[in-house]
């Protein structure tokens, strides 16, 4: 299944993190916080402006990302594949 985000939004691949273990336990999912790294998989065509004007985005396919600790919405794409739709200005900067 292909995902295009409407107008400023994009779609991101959160980063996964390995298991994690501290000492000899393990950290239950539900106590890890959220990745706030990723990939940008897919990019709307851009923000509308009042007068009709499409304003290109800056943020392109492929690009690895940093977001903010709670901004987007969780989606499943492609059976139990994990995503995010973010507005571009959620994206706080590009990593190179």
């Amino acid at each position: 299944m292909a995902i295009k985000p409407l107008g400023d939004r994009i779609v991101v691949k959160p980063n996964t993190e390995s298991e994690t273990k501290k000492g000899s336990l393990y950290i239950p999912d539900t106590a890890k916080e959220r990745p706030q790294e990723g990939t940008v998989v897919a990019v709307g065509a851009g923000r509308r402006t009042d007068h009709g004007e499409i304003v290109a985005m800056e943020i392109s396919t492929g690009d690895k990302v940093l977001y903010g600790k709670y901004s987007g919405t969780e989606i499943k794409i492609e059976g139990d594949e994990d995503a995010l739709i973010l507005r571009e200005s959620d994206v706080l900067a590009v990593l190179e």
